[in-house]
């Protein structure tokens, strides 16, 4: 049985083994390190703040991750990769309330950053968001 998410730590194992799975992905790879050069050294830790923040109430992340996002050429196919291989790290790794409650979190983001981009409307919703 796998534990469930639940220290820093485990955050730290979760964004790292995401991202590691993002790098050797074909349709995120180029997003990440070709158009948006993202810094790895710089990002992760800001990442590592932003989902403690949401799954611990750290308040650790101080930014606004949406604008970052609205220059790069991205459509619905990258936000359902980021879902699926962000749920499928988590099921790698964890199980428990914090690991489904981290689930819930990218799936909501995914569909705010989509709605917000005009990828995605309110009728595209899946039935547990309406």
């Amino acid at each position: 049985m796998k534990r469930d998410i639940e220290t820093e730590e485990d955050v730290k194992l979760l964004v790292d083994t995401f991202y590691a799975h993002v790098n050797e992905d074909g349709l995120l790879a180029p997003v990440f390190n070709d158009v948006a050069k993202v810094n790895w050294q710089h990002h992760l830790p800001v990442m590592y703040n932003f989902w403690s923040s949401l799954l611990f109430g750290s308040m650790a992340y101080k930014g606004q991750p949406f604008p970052k996002h609205t220059r790069l050429p991205i459509k619905q196919e990258h936000f359902g990769r980021w879902v699926i291989l962000f749920t499928q790290t988590i099921e790698e790794l964890f199980e428990g309330v914090k690991a489904e409650e981290a689930k819930y979190k990218a799936k909501s983001i995914a569909r705010i950053f989509q709605m917000r981009m005009g990828l995605l409307s309110i009728l595209d919703q899946e039935p547990e968001m309406q």
